[in-house]
């Protein structure tokens, strides 16, 4: 059974274990920066099975209007199981009816979004990290 938990504890080295495990492209080799990742965010969702971190939404949401889904990640033996569904389910009933849930999703997940219900816009703009 897996359990789901809003902005409860999560470790950085737990995390940077899932994001390897998931091949979610972060900065693994820098588990503090991971860590500091984590401190940056007001919303987050945890999947666990058995104690076991399997799925993470981060978040960064003002609750009003906007909500960066800035990491979905799920363990790869927990993947098509609905597990990232409902992390992103969960995220946008805890950012309320009044905030968006927006993503940048990387290019192996361009596909998945639309099938849980996202759509896809083509109004977006960044200027890109230097590090």
């Amino acid at each position: 059974m897996i359990d789901y938990e809003i902005n409860g504890t999560v470790n950085a080295d737990e995390v940077v274990e899932l994001y390897r495990d998931s091949g979610l492209p972060r900065p693994t080799d820098d588990e503090e920066r991971i860590g500091r990742m984590l401190a940056g965010s007001n919303l987050v969702v945890t999947a666990r099975e058995d104690g076991r971190l399997v799925g993470i939404s981060r978040s960064i949401t003002d609750g009003a209007w906007s909500t960066y889904l800035a990491d979905l990640a799920v363990a790869s033996s927990h993947q098509k199981a609905g597990v990232g569904r409902k992390l992103v389910e969960l995220t946008k009933e805890a950012a309320g009816e009044e905030s968006m849930v927006l993503l940048l999703s990387v290019p192996a997940a361009m596909e998945y979004y639309p099938k849980i219900g996202m759509e896809r816009l083509d109004n977006a703009f960044i200027i890109w990290r230097e590090k």
